[in-house]
């Protein structure tokens, strides 16, 4: 997430918002990953772990595909891409209602990034209108 990022784009609400996203969701993911690493007595693994990876993961790629659909000139690989970010989103959302229900103090925090991804939706449905 270090590359130069055109002014104009970083100065974009959804943009802003999704590097929220991405350093909430870390936060979180450290968090919740130092709970879930444990084994259990049978040498398993919570498989709630994988699933604080996924968070970061699909935050880390929201902001690239938002810049991607700024920067290309053709419609339809602009819409794609925010296509994409929708997916990302959905997945998002989807994995935090997953780890709401983990054996983690950490779960506590992911109201705050469900309430963060709902107000993203809302600058994402106005974002995509503007492509």
């Amino acid at each position: 997430m270090s590359a130069q990022v055109p002014s104009h784009l970083s100065d974009l609400p959804i943009y802003k918002q999704a590097m929220q996203i991405f350093v909430l969701s870390r936060s979180i993911s450290t968090y919740l990953s130092q709970d879930l690493s444990y084994l259990y007595e049978d040498g398993q693994e919570d498989k709630n772990i994988y699933f604080s990876g996924d968070i970061v993961q699909q935050s880390v790629s929201l902001a690239p595909e938002i810049i991607n659909a700024e920067l290309h000139r053709h419609t339809d690989k602009k819409h794609k891409h925010a296509a994409s970010v929708r997916r990302l989103t959905n997945r998002l959302y989807r994995n935090c209602k997953r780890l709401e229900t983990c054996n983690s103090n950490g779960k506590d925090f992911l109201p705050l990034l469900k309430k963060e991804l709902r107000v993203f939706r809302k600058l994402q449905r106005n974002w995509m209108m503007t492509l």
